[in-house]
């Protein structure tokens, strides 16, 4: 394989890996066995530590394609808690307020998820990648700062429930969205809407695009085939690579 000219790779990246931790380790192998100090190697479309899924990662001229590959529609399957909610609106942080949920049923959840599906304006969540005067605003959040984040236009072109547990009080959603989505916000708003707050407790991206999950390969036994597959090397100098 020819990862200078470029390669597309399709992983599932495995829970508690951020999208750095899967780009590190695959661009350290195609490094050493490269024999070079720097290979291009980029990820479009970050996932949360706490998220698994599709990750599609490029290396050599293929990083020229990230922008086109990140601007694809995705899809994620998300399990939402309601009747809590949490700062960062999952796991990341303890729960800060619970609320009652005698009200909530399956027709409730219906009925809210109709005000989600199309053209809809979304905040992001505090503790996310987005920059406020210059800062990233999931730092500004750790330090207790309150970042005011602005609206953003998305769209959500299906949004399915796809279970509803009522002895917690849990609803398991496919969502189909442009990028810039946060299924955070989405379970952050769901909650407001029903009056009774929720957070996101899983969450699996399942396509980036026509990538589906089914084509993915799990990185760990992506990075061992690394290690033995027949790689094409330059016989020029490697420029390319740096």
């Amino acid at each position: 394989m020819d990862f200078v000219s470029g390669q597309i790779l399709k992983v599932d990246k495995p829970l508690h890996w951020t999208s750095f931790d899967v780009v590190k380790r695959i661009r350290g192998v195609l490094t050493r066995r490269h024999g070079v100090k720097r290979f291009k190697v980029g990820h479009a479309g970050t996932l949360d530590p706490l998220a698994t899924g599709v990750m599609l990662i490029c290396t050599g001229r293929a990083t020229k394609l990230i922008d086109q590959l990140q601007a694809g529609e995705k899809e994620y399957v998300a399990t939402v808690r309601l009747g809590a909610t949490t700062p960062s609106f999952d796991l990341e942080t303890e729960i800060d307020q619970n609320f009652p949920t005698d009200h909530i049923d399956r027709q409730a959840v219906e009925a809210a998820l109709e005000q989600f599906r199309g053209a809809i304006m979304q905040v992001p969540p505090v503790f996310s990648a987005v920059k406020v005067n210059g800062k990233r605003a999931y730092k500004m959040a750790r330090k207790g700062e309150a970042p005011e984040l602005k609206a953003k236009p998305i769209v959500i072109s299906e949004l399915e429930l796809l279970d509803f547990d009522p002895a917690t009080c849990s609803v398991r959603l496919r969502i189909a969205c442009s990028k810039g989505t946060y299924i955070r916000s989405l379970a952050r708003d769901l909650g407001a809407e029903l009056g009774c707050g929720g957070h996101l407790t899983a969450l699996r991206r399942t396509r980036v695009g026509s990538a589906s999950i089914y084509d993915c390969t799990d990185v760990r036994s992506l990075i061992e085939e690394l290690k033995t597959i027949d790689i094409e090397i330059p016989t020029e100098n490697n420029s390319s690579s740096k």
